[in-house]
């Protein structure tokens, strides 16, 4: 899998985060901490600072090059801040030909559309360059930004995971929610067909 190369849209410029990136990101984390600690695991201390923000891009570097994962870093247009930040993570091939989708937007950047903006370019890359069938991205019951984040993205609910994922240092319920790609009948949509046609 070649490394993803550069997605740019209106507001922004995407792209996996290079070692020369590590300050932003540190600035990124350090000053959205209180912001985004209600929807993520605990952080350890260690997780602010620029020798972990180093060792998170060389991470993601070799995820993408392994195919496992691509965390993007979503930049202003001079690319001198970090507006937010998505993962398409865990990506499996073979039959499922699928990932997760988990992120983060900073505080400032709430409200503006911009998190809808960034992800309908990540997902166009990722169900075309990488030829994923399936994104499935989860939410807790309380987040409604992200509720109606992903219902406008096309995102379908499919269910409800109890004490889904330790969050804040608690274990959380989830909603379950994916997106499939445009044109991949399922099994589900050919059968409902013929049975149309024999009708």
């Amino acid at each position: 899998m070649s490394m993803p190369t550069v997605l740019q849209i209106t507001r922004t410029r995407i792209r996996l985060p290079e070692a020369s990136d590590a300050a932003k990101l540190l600035r990124f984390r350090v000053d959205n901490r209180a912001h985004l600690a209600p929807w993520e695991p605990l952080r350890e201390d260690s997780y602010y600072t620029l020798e972990h923000c180093r060792q998170a891009i060389a991470d993601s570097h070799e995820a993408a090059r392994l195919d496992r994962g691509y965390p993007f870093a979503v930049f202003s247009p001079d690319e001198e801040h970090i507006l937010a930040s998505f993962t398409l993570a865990n990506v499996v091939r073979g039959p499922f030909q699928a990932c997760l989708l988990g992120y983060g937007v900073d505080m400032g950047q709430q409200g503006r559309g911009l998190m809808h903006e960034v992800l309908e370019a990540g997902l166009a890359w990722a169900f075309d360059e990488l030829n994923l069938h399936r994104v499935m991205a989860n939410y807790l019951p309380r987040n409604e930004r992200s509720a109606r984040l992903l219902e406008r993205l096309g995102f379908e609910r499919e269910g409800y995971a109890r004490d889904y994922l330790q969050i804040a240092g608690r274990w959380e319920d989830h909603v379950l929610t994916a997106k499939v790609r445009a044109g991949d009948s399922s099994g589900r949509d050919q059968r409902t067909k013929r049975r149309t046609q024999a009708a």
